[in-house]
């Protein structure tokens, strides 16, 4: 018990509450209506909140939000958000899995998602806002010519094995191993 009690320590540590504040204010706001009067992690468990955001942001992305019934339901709700938010252009990578909200494992991580969510919302010239966290990086084209691309193979870089003239010759380990002769 002593380790899961740390591994929970640990994860509350990497919890920010000024970003749920700001994740929750965002999604406020495209929703036009203020969170329930519970923590924030309350509001989003059944995951009701979070299909109406990806359908504001993108209509019709979940069909149908169950708004009843058991567990079950309100996983399924989770999980179709899930869904629409990868189809919406969220990395693989940066979604929450369905545990970390239901269960309340990793509200950090949940954040997380929201803000990617934030992100890629950018890539949508439809919304026009507001957005939320920084806009991600344009791809930045170069275009070199012949004769830079030449001047570049001259050069040997440090991952094809040089470092200056710097071996590790002279370097000794350990102790050395002694052989002894006539024993």
């Amino acid at each position: 018990m002593a380790l899961e009690r740390q591994v929970r320590a640990k994860i509350a540590g990497k919890r920010d509450l000024e970003k749920d504040r700001e994740a929750q204010e965002w999604m406020e706001s495209i929703l036009g209506k203020k969170f329930p009067n519970c923590p924030y992690e309350d509001a989003l468990q059944d995951g009701v909140i979070l299909c109406n955001l990806i359908n504001k942001l993108q209509p019709g992305a979940v069909a149908k939000i169950n708004t009843s019934g058991g567990q079950f339901k309100m996983m399924e709700n989770i999980n179709l958000f899930q869904q629409a938010i990868k189809a919406y252009g969220v990395p693989d990578l940066d979604v929450f899995q369905t545990v970390d909200l239901f269960e309340k494992k990793d509200i950090a991580q949940v954040t997380s998602t929201i803000f990617a969510l934030g992100r890629a919302t950018y890539k949508h010239p439809e919304f026009t806002g507001p957005f939320l966290g920084p806009k991600p990086a344009d791809e930045c084209k170069r275009d070199f010519t012949e004769e830079q691309l030449a001047a570049g193979q001259t050069i040997i870089g440090l991952q094809a094995g040089t470092n200056k003239g710097a071996t590790q010759a002279g370097q000794n380990i350990g102790a050395g191993r002694k052989i002894i002769l006539g024993k």
